[in-house]
């Protein structure tokens, strides 16, 4: 549906070669990563790539910490080169330090059009009403009292002429949902979960877009080689 295409690639030593060739330009522009691309860590990247390329597409990385989950969704995002968020928690972050920040992704991916990995994980919810926007953000891409009214008209005014440039008619309907239609095309949340606990599993029959409106890649223990 989103006119992309799949290209082979001939065997694991073309791709070690890829991966490694994107890992040591990360490197070089990034915080480094020590990161060894062994046979398992990169189908998980391959995983997370093609489920970041889809619309709407959103990983849910299921392992314990330290598996290597929010390493290997930096790379990812970087391979398919967007641009990767987090929040920053404190002991005063609440729900409109979390609204500004959302705001600052949508502005990203639905009035630059560009695209953006929000990562993030079950340590950083220190208030369980953020998977309350975070449900609404998997399920549809429209977050119930993100904006103020004001604000809407803003938006509309920057998605105006790439709406009408799809020969789309720029009524204020229209020009919402195009916008929205760029939330789902571009901004792809990667959540790294523990299954440790009762913690995921009530999430989930609380928030059920945690799990309906994401792909699970469980991350096994390494092997040992």
């Amino acid at each position: 549906d989103g006119g992309g295409s799949y290209d082979k690639i001939n065997g694991y030593d073309r791709l070690t070669e890829l991966l490694q060739g994107a890992l040591n330009e990360y490197n070089e522009n990034m915080a480094a990563m020590d990161l060894v691309l062994f046979g398992d860590a990169m189908c998980h990247v391959g995983k997370i790539c093609r489920i970041i390329m889809s619309t709407p597409g959103h990983p849910l990385l299921v392992g314990v910490g330290g598996s290597g989950r929010q390493s290997l969704s930096r790379l990812s995002s970087y391979t398919c080169l967007y641009t990767t968020m987090m929040i920053v928690i404190s002991g005063t972050y609440g729900m409109n330090d979390l609204k500004a920040d959302l705001q600052a992704m949508y502005t990203k991916a639905g009035v630059k059009d560009e695209g953006v990995m929000f990562l993030f994980t079950d340590g950083q919810i220190t208030n369980e009403k953020f998977l309350v926007f975070i449900n609404d953000l998997l399920a549809s891409g429209d977050i119930a009292d993100l904006y103020a009214s004001d604000e809407k008209d803003a938006i509309r005014n920057g998605v105006r002429s790439g709406c009408k440039g799809a020969g789309i008619q720029d009524t204020p309907e229209n020009l919402w949902m195009y916008f929205i239609g760029r939330i789902r095309k571009n901004l792809h949340m990667s959540l790294c979960f523990s299954p440790v606990g009762d913690a995921m599993r009530n999430r989930a029959r609380k928030f059920p877009a945690l799990v309906n409106c994401t792909v699970i890649d469980w991350f096994q223990p390494w092997p040992m080689d």
